[in-house]
């Protein structure tokens, strides 16, 4: 009896066991789950292979998949990133869904999914994520009940209770949003870069009363935010970053949410003017983001009746006219804030000091910009302070003064990125900031720092990246005899004093990408383990006192970008054997190079600069320099090159600058160089953004932090370090970054080229500067001239011009520079207005027979400021020249005919003169 009770009682046991899921998950949820690996796979898969279809395998237990332990039932089921992206674009089966009845989270997520076949009508689903996807549109989510044909409007929609829905990075219709709006369970809604751009559409959004949270980022939406959006008082996180929202931000916005927790509205086109003292009551506020609008938007801050009821952690408030009226002082209601753990306030033309009190009141800042503003005065920190959390400090383009806190270094201990760049300071650089040893990126550039580089700096911040100290007063060796920068990726270092040898210390880094020391005064060769930097991308030596050849071990820089050796005496050869494949910008000028052009370069398929200026290469431009098709600068001036200029220049498709003056250049200028572009060129690699997250109370989104921030040194655009010299206006400018992408111009002055001006030279409607002076040239000037709209220099002094100079010149407007002065010219001169109002006779001297202002008046009277030739002449001096010309002529020709009757008379002389012409002209008739 006892055994079979005791069997009984097992039984039962197991029985339970069964029913509670002891045994593992249900055996039609465990095919379903197949069926989705299938798809997943097909054709030639090979994800989930944790998903096995032995007998038994319990599929709870399998990656991604989480069920519920009451039921065994798949509760969440995680595929994200699943899919082989080799695979391509596929469409999944909703149905294959549907016998997990119990479903609440789904996360197909980067899967490149482009459709979703069928209804995913899944009752019990909360949270669904399609993120970066090629979805159009979301997929069915709800079914009619009712299928009357005659009635319609009478159909219900069951749809699931949906909580989460995360569409980011697809590709939305516009109608989207229509079927997102019928889900009025929706409590949070992510729709990021998916192309939705008719504002009306969003006034659909605003009947999810439910919603918590909203992000509508990156989609072009244009128009007004609608006013219906004050209604949606649920809100606690808004976020409709990065569209083109205009007009002004509806006030009751700020007034009537008061759950908003987040609100981000950067990156639109607002207008008109915004008040913060309308969130005095959000006491729940905790970030608020308004950057990057087009400095159409006027924010006040100083409102003297409002006190906020909220304790922000982030405050991004940049490129906006921030306190009109009160000259842009810093938001004094930021004195009541203690727990910021973000502040950005960058190009706010803010005033007044640097803002200490930011840092004493906020022990928890992590991160603190205040960039491009007026900020002056003193940096200084209490010495018992020591802010643990700070990671980010970035204050640069101001103008404060003195020197660093001797503390710095103990008081931000645990910085990873400051920037002082571009202020007025002064004084040494601190050795405590050796204490700083997460120290990734310095940059202290453009200041008034003195003395030596610490060697705490160089030695204990192992992990430095990025050492940025270019235009100080820095004197000593390059860097510290026992550096220890082995993780150091880019180092400027340029325009100080520093002397002596290249330093070796910069070997034990194998990953230095840029190295710029140029315009120091170092000394001796180019080192040989210099070959040893593989990823060497920039290297910058100009204007140093470097001397000897090049060391063959040169040649290993496979991945060189930029190579600048100017002004050195580095000359006067450059190994052959140089790696050039990759190269894009050349810079050789003053080097005392010699020879012909250097047949190296045939190979540099991809250089964009080539700087040869002042040195003494001779004979001619070599024909193939037509086969280097992404030239866009070419600079050969001051060296001895001859012959013509060659046609194949004409197939140089992205040319802007070309400089071939000062050379013995011979030839006419050919009229095909008119097909040159001349014109604005783009950057070579675009922005990098990044983006910070942070994440609220109950995890349910990551919210985007309330700043973003383009950091173009974390990744080296080693282009952008490019800096062209080129003469215009008469003198030697220098040009770099996005000034020297719409930096355009043509000088072949000072040659010896021949024959007349190309008119279709003047089709050249992008050029902004072109010199043909001191050349043989002869010939009017062109009238097509008046074509070049962008010119803003123009000389074609020192020639044989002649005729009048064409009267529609005047209609150039951006002309600053236009000189004519000694040729033959004629005529009056161009009308005294527009820009020709301000030439005065130094650009037409040398013409004599030019006439009026600023030169003599063509009636004869002086009114212009220069003074006249002195020929003295009066009507007098016409009458007399008149008198002597006639006398002279008939003199002529009386004596003429005396001559005539004499030899006729005369028998003699006659056959003596005839004996005398036979004599010299032998075919002479007898």
């Amino acid at each position: 009896m006892k055994c079979l009770l005791w069997c009984m009682w097992w039984t039962w046991a197991l029985l339970v066991l069964m029913g509670s899921g002891g045994m593992g998950c249900l055996e039609e949820e465990r095919n379903a789950l197949l069926g989705i690996k299938a798809a997943f796979n097909s054709p030639n898969g090979s994800s989930l292979s944790s998903w096995s279809d032995d007998y038994g395998s319990n599929c709870c237990g399998w990656k991604g998949v989480v069920c519920d332990n009451a039921t065994s039932r798949v509760a969440r089921l995680y595929l994200n990133n699943t899919r082989n992206p080799n695979l391509g674009a596929w469409v999944i089966t909703a149905s294959l869904f549907l016998p997990l009845e119990e479903l609440q989270v789904l996360d197909l997520s980067k899967n490149h999914l482009s459709d979703i076949n069928g209804t995913l009508h899944l009752k019990t689903l909360k949270r669904l994520y399609l993120s970066n996807n090629f979805l159009q549109q979301i997929p069915a989510l709800y079914k009619q009940t009712s299928m009357e044909a005659q009635n319609l409007s009478s159909n219900q929609l069951e749809g699931p209770n949906m909580e989460v829905l995360d569409l980011l990075g697809n590709t939305l219709a516009n109608d989207a949003l229509l079927d997102i709006a019928r889900i009025t369970s929706l409590k949070a809604l992510a729709i990021e870069f998916g192309g939705l751009s008719a504002s009306t559409l969003m006034e659909g959004l605003c009947e999810l009363r439910n919603l918590e949270e909203l992000h509508i980022v990156g989609n072009g939406v244009r128009g007004p935010l609608p006013s219906c959006s004050c209604n949606m008082t649920s809100l606690r996180a808004l976020d409709v970053q990065y569209n083109n929202f205009s007009g002004p931000i509806p006030s009751c916005l700020l007034n009537n949410l008061k759950s908003l927790e987040y609100i981000a509205l950067s990156g639109n086109a607002f207008e008109g003017s915004l008040s913060l003292a309308s969130l005095a009551n959000n006491s729940n506020l905790e970030v608020f983001h308004l950057v990057d609008n087009c400095c159409h938007l006027e924010v006040n801050t100083e409102d003297p009746t409002w006190f906020p009821s909220f304790q922000l952690k982030v405050f991004s408030l940049s490129n906006c006219v921030l306190n009109k009226d009160a000259n842009g002082v810093i938001p004094s209601f930021l004195k009541g804030q203690y727990d910021l753990r973000g502040v950005q306030l960058n190009h706010n033309g803010m005033t007044g000091n640097f803002p200490n009190w930011l840092l004493d009141n906020n022990v928890n800042l992590e991160r603190l910009e205040l960039i491009g503003n007026k900020l002056s005065g003193d940096f200084h920190l209490p010495s018992n302070l020591s802010l643990a959390n700070m990671w980010w400090f970035d204050v640069s383009a101001n103008i404060i003064e003195g020197e660093l806190p001797s503390s710095i270094g103990f008081n931000l201990p645990n910085l990873e990125f400051l920037n002082f760049s571009n202020n007025l300071l002064s004084g040494g650089i601190p050795p405590s900031m050796g204490n700083m040893q997460l120290l990734e990126s310095l940059d202290l550039s453009n200041n008034s720092f003195t003395g030596e580089i610490p060697e705490t700096l160089t030695k204990d911040c192992t992990l430095l990246n990025i050492l940025k100290l270019s235009h100080n007063n820095l004197q000593g060796q390059m860097l510290p005899r026992y550096s220890n920068l082995g993780n150091l990726r880019c180092l400027y270092l340029d325009n100080n004093y520093f002397r002596g040898d290249i330093s070796p210390g910069i070997l034990n880094s194998s990953i230095l990408t840029v190295l710029d020391v140029s315009h120091n005064f170092l000394s001796g060769s180019l080192p040989n383990w210099i070959g040893d930097i593989q990823n060497l991308g920039g290297l910058m030596l100009a204007s140093n006192l470097l001397g000897g050849p090049l060391p063959y071990s040169f040649c290993n820089l496979t991945v060189l970008t930029l190579l600048d050796l100017s002004s050195n005496n580095l000359g006067p050869n450059i190994p052959p054997c140089a790696n050039v494949r990759f190269m894009r910008c050349l810079h050789l000028s003053n080097d005392t190079l010699v020879g012909h052009f250097p047949e190296f370069l045939s190979k540099a398929s991809s250089i964009v600069t080539l700087d040869l200026r002042q040195n003494a290469l001779s004979g001619e431009i070599p024909r193939w320099i037509g086969s280097l098709r992404n030239l866009r600068i070419l600079l050969l001036r001051g060296n001895n090159f001859e012959g013509s200029i060659p046609p194949d220049l004409c197939l140089l498709k992205d040319m802007s600058i070309l400089d071939l003056s000062n050379n013995n250049l011979y030839g006419k200028i050919h009229s095909c160089l008119n097909g040159l572009p001349f014109g604005y060129f783009e950057p070579y690699i675009g922005d990098i953004l990044l983006h910070e997250y942070w994440e609220t109370r109950d995890n349910r989104l990551r919210f985007k932090l309330a700043y973003q921030y383009l950091d173009l040194e974390m990744v080296p655009n080693i282009i952008r370090l490019e800096e062209v010299n080129f003469i215009t206006k008469s003198r030697l400018e220098s040009y770099k970054g996005n000034i020297l992408n719409l930096m355009s111009g043509m000088d072949l002055s000072q040659n010896n080229l021949t024959g007349f001006i190309p008119s279709k030279l003047g089709y050249l409607r992008e050029l902004k500067a072109l010199n043909l002076s001191h050349n043989h040239l002869i010939g009017s000037i062109p009238g097509t001239f008046s074509n070049l709209h962008n010119v803003e220099s123009l000389d074609l002094s020192y020639n044989n011009l002649t005729g009048p100079i064409p009267p529609q010149l005047t209609n150039l407007c951006g002309l600053s520079i236009f000189i004519v002065a000694h040729n033959n010219l004629s005529g009056r001169t161009p009308d005294f207005k527009n820009q020709f109002g301000t030439f005065d006779e130094a650009s037409y001297r040398g013409n004599p027979l030019l006439c009026g202002p600023p030169l003599t008046s063509c009636d004869g009277s002086n009114r212009g400021t220069a003074t006249p030739p002195s020929f003295n002449h009066t009507r007098e001096d016409d009458s007399w020249s008149e008198a002597f010309w006639w006398s002279f002529a008939g003199s002529y020709v009386v004596a003429f005919l005396g001559v005539i009757m004499f030899l006729y008379l005369n028998l003699y002389y006659r056959y003596m003169l005839f004996n005398l012409v036979r004599k010299f002209i032998p075919s002479f008739p007898q």
